[in-house]
């Protein structure tokens, strides 16, 4: 397989649709020298019958895979690259409308979904906030709406530079009031919000107990909540809060989750062979061991963390790419290494243990914030298991209300 951060859009429009070269050869009429020719330049190379064959091929592909009852619409907002999205297309929802205003996760999205024509890909979300009925109808919507102003880190680092922070944010502290525009209008079955763990204390939890006023006495959802630790589904720690909402009320329970028994370790995740680049340089290396003992002495425990594959690793972050610091792989006869970016789309559950399905089509520093930035998608999925019976059930409620009315 090739090196997916330098991938050419032939290629990655061939992997999408499930085509060996010598597959896609026979197919456009090429040679399979060709093909690779296509592979290693822009895609303004090949030619546009070529292209347009595999785009055919791909959607048919993508069809087939998710043609089954579609009995749910939902829309995927802050959508980041796609975590929340998978489970919720598994279990027969379709996607109608995305909004993600980072053009590299953009990339990453669109090169791992291939859309159908019912679908729209929108940048920032606040002109449909301002003007909602721009979004499609929908029966459930998702969002992990930006946590920088509630967590501990966004908070510090806002307080340093005397920046507000929270609702009193002017970026991205407002932007669950334009979510909250859109559920207002639209109304939707259901809604799964998610966010990090210290969104409930921040503000000493004014700021918690205002998203709930909004969501269960403003907008009229009963409104469940729950802290999950992802470290039973991938060699992880990372707490996150999910909040799901029903338009009416019903029996979901949180504490129908299914925890898995075993907690996975990172030699689950770990590859064999690493270029050497993911070593930390000497100099690297020299620096975080100086910072460490500098903060060892002065009584807290700042610094690089060491693992090796029998551990769970520390929360991946978006800050990764700078130095790996928070979540170093122990080698025995070299400095330590960062995680490569495909060892970080499985520590995030966008691909099995022992898979590289996952198309990553942008630079390492790029990866490596989006992996930081992401849901844990086997948690997203152990959620959306237990919420698919009340989707169904709340759904066809609404269904049979309108045929009601008329």
């Amino acid at each position: 397989m090739q090196d997916l951060s330098t991938i050419s859009d032939f290629a990655m429009l061939r992997e999408r649709a499930g085509l060996t070269i010598d597959e896609a050869a026979k197919i456009i009429g090429k040679s399979d020298r060709t093909v690779r020719r296509y592979e290693t330049k822009n895609s303004t190379y090949a030619p546009q019958l070529a292209v347009n064959a595999l785009r055919d091929i791909a959607a048919a592909r993508s069809r087939k895979i998710y043609e089954r009852d579609r009995s749910f619409r939902f829309v995927d907002l802050f959508a980041g690259i796609g975590g929340l999205r998978i489970p919720f297309q598994e279990i027969g929802g379709q996607c109608v409308f995305t909004a993600e205003w980072d053009r590299f996760s953009h990339q990453t999205y669109s090169a791992n979904f291939a859309e159908d024509e019912e679908h729209i890909f929108a940048g920032d979300i606040r002109p449909y906030a301002d003007n909602p009925g721009l979004v499609p109808r929908h029966d459930v919507l998702l969002a992990g709406f930006p946590c920088q102003p509630f967590s501990i880190a966004g908070v510090s680092k806002k307080n340093s530079l005397g920046r507000p922070h929270g609702f009193l944010c002017d970026t991205q502290g407002t932007l669950f009031y334009d979510l909250a525009k859109i559920i207002k209008f639209h109304e939707p079955s259901v809604f799964l919000l998610e966010n990090v763990k210290n969104l409930e204390r921040h503000d000493g939890g004014k700021t918690f107990a205002t998203i709930m006023h909004i969501l269960e006495k403003e907008l009229g959802y009963e409104v469940h909540k729950r802290v999950i630790s992802s470290e039973h589904w991938v060699p992880q720690k990372r707490e996150r809060i999910f909040i799901v909402g029903f338009r009416k009320g019903s029996t979901f329970n949180f504490d129908d989750l299914v925890i898995p028994e075993r907690k996975p370790v990172l030699g689950d995740i770990l590859e064999n062979q690493v270029d050497e680049k993911y070593t930390l340089t000497e100099n690297l290396w020299k620096y975080l061991k100086g910072y460490k003992e500098k903060h060892r002495k002065a009584g807290n425990g700042f610094g690089y963390s060491l693992f090796g594959p029998e551990d769970t690793a520390r929360t991946l972050s978006a800050r990764y790419y700078k130095d790996g610091s928070e979540i170093l792989i122990h080698q025995e006869s070299n400095r330590p290494r960062r995680l490569t970016p495909s060892e970080c789309a499985r520590l995030m559950g966008f691909d099995e243990f022992n898979s590289s399905n996952w198309i990553i089509p942008v630079s390492d520093t790029q990866a490596y914030r989006q992996f930081g930035n992401a849901v844990v998608v086997p948690v997203v999925r152990a959620v959306a298991e237990i919420m698919e019976p009340h989707i169904h059930e709340a759904v066809a409620s609404l269904e049979t209300s309108r045929k009601a009315n008329g």
